[in-house]
């Protein structure tokens, strides 16, 4: 038997998420997360090809190695960023399309009902955000060389 002095009760913080159990939202707030996110998706990707515009007329400018191979690395992170994008705003709205077809299966008391948190969508559009913060900021720091 164990001393009871002994005993440390689980850290339920550092529960596996096998264990855990998941968070739960009302569709509603599910709902609205989405829309944030797609809303904001969109920002970014207008935001990429306001980027790629100040990218040609650096081009326009100069035409040294170093910078041609700074816009190339830029060129390619933004279209890698562009893919980012369409592979959330697809993942998004496949949750969207799983959250109506329940609305429509199943509409009564509809918003009382408590449905599994995204937190992998979460976790995933937060990275995303914070690593587009971190490219913008370091193409701003290109930029300014090359201006």
């Amino acid at each position: 038997m164990i001393p009871f002095a002994n005993f440390n009760p689980p850290n339920p913080s550092i529960m596996s998420t096998a264990t855990a159990s998941p968070s739960r939202a009302r569709i509603g707030d599910l709902h609205h997360d989405q829309r944030e996110w797609l809303n904001a998706l969109r920002f970014y990707k207008e935001d990429i090809t306001i980027l790629e515009h100040r990218l040609e007329d650096i081009v326009r400018r100069n035409t040294k190695q170093d910078v041609l191979a700074g816009v190339e690395h830029f060129q390619n992170q933004f279209i890698r960023e562009r893919e980012v994008i369409d592979e959330l705003r697809h993942d998004i709205k496949q949750e969207e399309n799983l959250l109506e077809k329940e609305m429509k299966d199943h509409p009564v008391a509809i918003e009382h009902r408590y449905f599994t948190d995204h937190t992998g969508l979460r976790d995933r559009f937060q990275t995303f955000e914070k690593l587009y913060r971190e490219l913008k900021q370091e193409f701003q720091l290109w930029l300014v060389q090359w201006m």
